[in-house]
């Protein structure tokens, strides 16, 4: 099956493309990083897509693990041991995004509607663990896209993480200036000049985004927690002039999420991330929203999309 965004005869750089499709809803999934490419339903596009020879601009899509966001320094203590972890993102000397962006996953099972991707994040630099990152997509009965992402500790001791994903939100055509946004969240955290948090207040102003604010009046990049719930499930969603709308949905696994709102994506004038995380950048030196997985344990964070297109 085919989509708009393949291109023949070239090979895709973010390696196998899993195509899942239900009803009038189709996703593509890439065995780089366990990545979202495309998810489209009605053939209006739901998420930011990029073309088969390139990798995720701006990390699009991507799922995170053992870690979302950053590290400060790439440096953390275990046991009162230090540990340096590679430094990914220079201009801010921070490790960012997990170990497992350029890493392609294994399928394990692949059907029309889901598939389950498996990789090993190695002991290394930094992480001194052997784990395992299971990734499940599956498109639901409405076409709703459901995500489960599973960390399972193969070490031999207790091994600390964050799960997270890092997908952008679009309704098709709509100019991104039109769209307005809602997360329904209590508290923002606050942050220093390499973006490594420095305190939590109550929202407010800018950051209270409760009642859902115009796009352009919104670029930042910031995370959120104290996640208002109903019946069990937080949902914050991007809504056209029209009512139409997409929504980010997530149980309580996701203890924060982070927005990230940017006029450097490329070939959008603007572009809106909202990541699902376990826990806020730099946890595990602040302990914010860090957990940790005895040998043999494993924890599963569940999140998804979903839109209202009939209005």
């Amino acid at each position: 099956m085919t989509t708009p965004i393949e291109t023949a005869g070239i090979r895709a750089a973010t390696g196998t493309q899993f195509t899942l499709a239900r009803g009038d809803a189709t996703a593509i999934i890439t065995s780089l990083a366990a990545g979202l490419r495309h998810y489209d339903k009605g053939g209006v596009a739901l998420v930011e897509s990029y073309p088969l020879d390139f990798i995720a601009p701006g990390a699009a899509g991507i799922t995170l693990a053992p870690f979302a966001n950053r590290v400060d320094g790439g440096l953390w203590e275990l046991d009162g041991v230090p540990q340096q972890l590679d430094i990914t993102e220079v201009p801010r000397n921070n490790a960012i995004h997990g170990l497992l962006r350029n890493v392609g996953y294994t399928a394990l099972e692949y059907s029309p509607t889901h598939v389950l991707l498996e990789a090993t994040i190695h002991p290394q630099h930094g992480y001194p663990f052997l784990a395992r990152h299971q990734v499940r997509y599956e498109l639901g009965a409405s076409g709703e896209l459901r995500v489960a992402q599973t960390l399972i500790n193969d070490s031999q001791r207790r091994a600390p993480f964050v799960l997270g994903a890092h997908p952008y939100f679009t309704l098709g055509t709509v100019a991104p200036q039109e769209l307005r946004i809602t997360v329904n969240a209590g508290s923002a955290l606050s942050t220093n000049s390499r973006m490594i948090p420095t305190g939590t207040a109550a929202v407010s102003g800018r950051f209270d985004l409760r009642g859902g604010k115009a796009v352009p009046e919104s670029l930042m990049d910031t995370c959120f927690t104290d996640l208002l719930t109903d019946d069990g499930v937080a949902r914050h969603t991007l809504q056209a002039p029209d009512g139409r709308s997409v929504s980010l949905f997530h149980d309580g696994t996701v203890s924060y999420v982070h927005v990230y709102i940017t006029d450097v994506f490329p070939g959008r004038s603007l572009a809106v991330a909202m990541e699902p995380m376990t826990g806020p950048a730099n946890a595990f030196n602040s302990g914010d929203g860090l957990k940790w997985l005895a040998p043999g344990e494993s924890f599963t964070m569940n999140w998804g999309i979903d839109a209202q297109l009939d209005v």
